[in-house]
């Protein structure tokens, strides 16, 4: 049985994920006081939204050519431009609230700049793993890398909860503290991520084409164990998703002020965090399709009662739950997005699941914000809920590919594709 930490015997990874639990705690802690400073300006539930869609739409225009990019080049190289790029947003944001702001327009163009460094830095870094570790310590590392992911988004909300409330004088207090703090950990980042050995160089020696541009789009939709996990998890989490309707929970809801709102957006983390380290120590051997279903349904009803929660501890435990049930799809997805994709085309294909994990959360938090805007913040994530029960039940149906996938290997994962081709010759 291998190690439950095989996958740190690599410097290299080791380094990578020293280097994001930092910049993701920096990015969480930003993320939070974005949306506070937004809601204390405008008071307006769809404002909320908007900072999801104007970070969601980069992925989408850009969708082709980060893809593209991340094949082609250096990905380690299109990782450090990105992330410089971000570190010039975050220090235009400490100037922002350093300064004092009272319309949000400023915020929302430095957070379409970067959600526009995410848009190519998502694909670079999901295909950039395979490099820093061993075929048979894959999974091992992806567990590893969602629960340092969890970890981040458990210290990030709860950190930026206590900088944004802190009693300083003067105006470094606040957004700006918060800030400022994003910008340091994205220095320490670039550092770390510049001092990697690997050098992947290209995957992709072609021209640029439609052809090759289009290629992992192609590869999603013909392999369907793929499609059905990527596209269930846009869906559940588009409707299911409350993340960007926080504040007015822990304002008008809850009643919790900033700290609460930290607790809230790092419960889910804290859940998400318990599952990482028990599939360290009992890993998804069988079924594991089957299981994702599940877990997507469990979250839909999570939700729910968060929705109906007039109480803090309940609402903190709903969004445990919620995020626990979230990570068994994480891990199982992330698997077989890597397992099942060649390597030349790992660029394109991770460029196609972030616009999906793009559509799902940012697009998501859009979604949120207009429907509670239309009918509240509580019908919202119930309804959101609900929605969520009903694509798992659709995809039971559609996707018996992902329904049957067994082990979390490239055999297994071809098996459960080759049993769904040869059933679809015998219907005809």
């Amino acid at each position: 049985m291998a190690h439950p930490a095989a996958a740190f015997l690599s410097r290299d990874f080791l380094r990578y994920q020293l280097a994001r639990v930092v910049v993701i705690v920096g990015a969480e802690a930003q993320a939070l006081a974005v949306a506070w400073q937004i809601y204390q300006i405008t008071h307006k539930a769809i404002d909320l939204g908007y900072t999801g869609l104007v970070l969601f739409l980069p992925g989408l225009l850009f969708i082709l050519p980060a893809g593209h990019a991340a094949d082609r080049f250096d990905r380690r190289v299109v990782i450090l431009i990105c992330y410089s790029l971000q570190a010039v947003c975050s220090f235009l944001l400490f100037r922002l609230a350093w300064t004092g702001i009272h319309q949000v327009w400023p915020v929302f163009t430095l957070l379409f700049v970067v959600g526009t460094g995410r848009a190519f830095s998502g694909p670079a870094s999901s295909a950039l793993i395979p490099h820093l570790i061993p075929t048979e310590h894959f999974v091992n590392a992806i567990t590893w890398g969602s629960a340092i992911f969890q970890i981040a988004n458990i210290i990030g909300p709860a950190l930026g909860g206590v900088l944004f409330t802190l009693p300083l004088h003067g105006r470094l207090h606040g957004a700006a503290l918060v800030y400022l703090f994003t910008l340091g950990s994205i220095l320490w980042f670039l550092v770390l991520i510049a001092s990697l050995h690997v050098r992947p160089g290209r995957m992709e020696h072609r021209a640029v084409s439609k052809d090759v541009l289009l290629a992992g789009l192609r590869y999603v939709a013909s392999t369907q164990v793929l499609l059905g996990s990527i596209s269930l998890d846009l869906f559940a989490v588009l409707l299911g998703g409350a993340v960007a309707l926080l504040p007015i929970f822990a304002q008008d809801i809850l009643h919790a002020g900033a700290r609460g709102l930290g607790l809230l957006r790092a419960a889910p983390a804290l859940g998400a965090l318990a599952v990482s380290l028990w599939l360290m120590a009992r890993p998804i051997r069988r079924a594991a399709g089957a299981k994702m279903l599940l877990c997507v349904a469990i979250f839909g009803i999570a939700t729910v009662v968060f929705g109906v929660s007039h109480s803090l501890p309940l609402s903190l435990a709903a969004l445990f739950v919620v995020g626990a049930s979230d990570m068994v799809s994480v891990v199982i997805r992330s698997s077989i997005l890597q397992l099942a994709t060649p390597s030349q085309m790992r660029g394109r294909v991770s460029a196609v699941n972030s616009l999906f994990v793009g559509a799902s959360n940012e697009l998501g938090g859009f979604e949120s914000g207009l429907t509670a805007q239309w009918w509240g913040a509580v019908p919202a994530v119930v309804v959101g809920g609900i929605g969520s029960l009903i694509v798992t039940g659709l995809w039971t149906v559609f996707f018996p590919s992902l329904r049957r996938a067994g082990a979390l290997t490239p055999e297994a994962l071809l098996a459960a594709e080759e049993e769904q081709t040869a059933q679809e010759v015998r219907q005809l």
